[in-house]
């Protein structure tokens, strides 16, 4: 039996390289393609490449016993093959896994090409006939119209939507040096960020100019609803006058070395890539105009001179009300043959997303074989994902990332036991990869086929 995935952001080849793994064959969809000769994309992608990351370029911590570090942990020994992808093309980023987006994008698609397996088809899918096979949609938060028509008909279920947006790059010729410093924060990991320090003077500045800056167009029909995980600096602002000192410019853990002292406000830039020649703002996700945001961005010391590479943006972001529509297989419970991965299904981050994708082309690989797939353990970082999603109250339901809050809480005896809270933390993270571990080992067909099928990936 082929399967069918539609999509080739992140969830979609990470379903379609594990399916394949396990013996699958697959038809991975994509809408974006060459047209009469032109590249047909979407408003917020720029390249045919699979797996571009649109936003930011950071797969989240990598320090030992967090909840991104717990969930990339889990996808590491499930052979996750967009996380060895990430591993590979990592750029320094102090505590978090970074990746250079081009180099990620384009070993994803070489990944994909090398799999004989798997069969490209560039074309949009309108169309969704449970009957015709097993699917995954993995189309991510920018559905098009007509694919999310028929999600909305064959569910019987509108869709929710949030906002999203895309923090502005820079050319690193364009930073002045010598207003800034290199420095992780509490001095945790490598310094590999560049930190542009205000003091108060010059964060008062910068907010005025902020609130007064003219926001882009928006459709008067669409309702801007954002995620509440990924603000643009503009609405934040608007929020107190102190809301960014303790959100993305948080100077706490970042003395500046050259005065000894901790400053009112920072503002940090991470590297895009191996080469270091563009960063990006970190947390400066805003919906200006691209000439206000030139404006507003370099009255940030060290960013008077700044040569954007990109702009800030924001794009729609769909998904649907997983707690009513799916099982804990990511199965739509009224079309059991049909799968869904990635953001559409409710989840929020790379990281989720890739795991999700993972998960689906587990599940999709048993029910290709006949066989009844196992659901993932609550305990695990990735099975406390799916059951967010698929348990939450429907009537108030947001995506979510990865964290404690969502992880089962230890028992009463053993929180007694254990006070310090990183210590408790500790105490989950290795609950939930020995309850991974278990249900990793009594999956005997995908032992067995983790044994007789190499891993390695083209580079």
């Amino acid at each position: 039996m082929r399967i069918r995935v539609i999509g080739g952001g992140l969830a979609g080849p990470e379903a379609a390289l594990t399916a394949a793994r396990f013996g699958c064959d697959v038809d991975l969809y994509e809408m974006r393609a060459m047209v009469d000769g032109k590249p047909r994309l979407t408003p917020a992608h720029q390249t045919l490449e699979f797996g571009e990351l649109v936003c930011s370029n950071s797969l989240k911590s990598e320090s030992p016993h967090t909840t991104p570090w717990l969930l990339k942990q889990e996808m590491r020994r499930a052979g996750s093959a967009l996380l060895r992808i990430a591993d590979e093309t990592a750029v320094p980023a102090g505590h978090a896994l970074a990746v250079d987006r081009v180099e990620f994008s384009r070993r994803i698609s070489r990944a994909i090409d090398a799999e004989p397996r798997i069969r490209v088809i560039r074309e949009e899918v309108t169309r969704l006939d449970p009957g015709a096979g097993l699917t995954i949609i993995a189309t991510g938060p920018l559905t098009s119209p007509a694919l999310s028509a028929e999600i909305e008909r064959l569910t019987g279920s509108g869709h929710l939507a949030f906002y999203d947006s895309i923090s502005p790059i820079v050319d690193a010729e364009s930073i002045d040096m010598s207003r800034v410093y290199f420095a992780a924060r509490w001095d945790k990991g490598t310094a590999d960020y560049i930190n542009c320090p205000m003091d108060r003077e010059e964060y008062d500045r910068f907010v005025d100019a902020l609130l007064a800056a003219e926001p882009g167009e928006s459709k008067e029909w669409e309702k801007l609803e954002y995620f509440e995980g990924c603000l643009p600096i503009e609405v934040l602002g608007r929020r107190g006058r102190d809301t960014l000192r303790f959100g993305p410019m948080k100077p706490v853990g970042l003395r500046d070395p050259r005065t000894g002292r901790t400053p009112h406000a920072v503002v940090q830039l991470r590297k895009e890539n191996l080469r270091a020649d563009s960063y990006n703002l970190v947390g400066f996700q805003n919906h200006l105009k691209f000439g206000e945001q030139a404006r507003v961005l370099r009255l940030i010391p060290g960013l008077e001179n700044a040569r954007f590479l990109r702009y800030g943006q924001i794009h729609r972001n769909t998904y649907i009300c997983a707690p009513a529509l799916l099982d804990d297989c990511l199965r739509f419970r009224r079309e059991p043959r049909l799968m869904v991965a990635g953001q559409l299904c409710g989840v929020e981050g790379y990281t989720e997303s890739i795991a999700t994708g993972l998960l689906a082309g587990l599940n999709a690989a048993s029910i290709a074989r006949g066989e009844e797939p196992v659901a993932i353990p609550r305990a695990t970082a990735l099975g406390s994902l799916v059951h967010y999603i698929t348990h939450a109250d429907a009537k108030d339901f947001q995506p979510a990332n990865i964290t404690f809050d969502l992880l089962e809480p230890l028992d009463e005896e053993t929180r007694r036991r254990i006070r310090d809270k990183k210590e408790r933390h500790r105490a989950q993270c290795e609950r939930a990869l020995a309850a991974f571990d278990a249900w990793w080992a009594g999956r005997s067909e995908v032992r067995s086929s983790h044994q007789h099928r190499s891993q390695e990936l083209p580079v």
